[in-house]
């Protein structure tokens, strides 16, 4: 897990030199012990991404002036930037519909304390998942979907978001398709799971389009949503090889398997302020 008394500080500009100097200078000034630091260069786009973390005791820049004080080097390079604080347990909504396969995952890894995040509330549009909620003390929260009221169902779905005040979403095999307006409400704070080896078989019912393709290889995708479906910029992918042995259902219950380690590494990633995102792509930084 991520140390608890660090700040993090996750860079994205124009390539050039002087970079990393600038910034391990700036940090130095303010007798920053850097802990961890890692960079990459996309030679293409000529594009400059970094994140370096740094131990907050001894620190002499208190992190309310960071901004201020970090908006020279930020003007001359031509920065995106954001500061986090890994003392900061980000919030985390779940959305989910029958499966169980993902939620279970996820919230046995947050009672163990493997993900760095809090769960406030689980939202499902059935009731089939609350026994679930229940057993980890998750406050569950049933909202029903249907073609007729579906604005109105997002619009108390984000009404709750609001109240629990949570940071991103994780739609653990959540079965509906999230409207352009409620992704605009959280940019790249939706997680989602798609049970496929992303851009083959986007969509609905991939374990069975592959099974009748006869594919040799399936997969799993987490990737941010955004209004084009499985499209947006993919964090973490897995794959399992199968053969023609395999029946569909065999598929299936291997492919779920893989869902759920894909799912719960990019949501570690993200809580944990790995994840730079440019051109619809990310990079996960170790």
């Amino acid at each position: 897990m991520t140390a608890q008394n660090t700040a993090i500080l996750l860079i994205s500009c124009p390539d050039q030199k002087g970079l990393v100097a600038a910034i391990a200078d700036f940090l130095y000034q303010h007798d920053a012990n850097i802990l961890h630091a890692d960079q990459h260069q996309d030679a293409e786009l000529k594009l400059f991404l970094m994140r370096v973390e740094w131990d907050l005791a001894g620190f002499t820049l208190d992190l309310s002036d960071f901004e201020l004080a970090f908006a020279p080097i930020a003007q001359r390079f031509d920065m995106q930037w954001r500061l986090a604080r890994s003392a900061y347990r980000p919030k985390m909504a779940i959305f989910v519909s029958r499966y169980d396969h993902c939620l279970a995952d996820l919230l046995y890894r947050y009672q163990s304390g493997e993900l760095h995040c809090d769960i406030p509330l689980i939202l499902s549009n059935h009731h089939d998942m609350q026994w679930l909620a229940e057993a980890y003390k998750v406050p569950f929260q049933y909202v029903e979907v249907t073609k007729d009221d579906k604005i109105e169902a997002e619009k108390t779905q984000l009404a709750l978001l609001r109240h629990h005040h949570v940071d991103f979403i994780v739609l653990a095999r959540y079965m509906q398709v999230l409207s352009a307006d409620f992704i605009r409400h959280y940019p790249n704070r939706i997680i989602n799971i798609h049970h496929s080896f992303l851009p083959a078989f986007h969509g609905a019912r991939p374990y069975h389009r592959a099974f009748e393709r006869g594919v040799k290889l399936i997969g799993a995708t987490s990737h941010y949503v955004t209004e084009i479906l499985d499209d947006g910029p993919i964090i973490e992918q897995d794959v399992a090889r199968i053969s023609h042995r395999d029946a569909l259902d065999d598929l299936i219950r291997r492919g779920a398997d893989l869902e759920k380690i894909v799912l719960s590494r990019a949501v570690r990633w993200h809580s944990e302020n790995r994840v730079l995102l440019y051109a619809n792509k990310t990079v996960v930084f170790d």
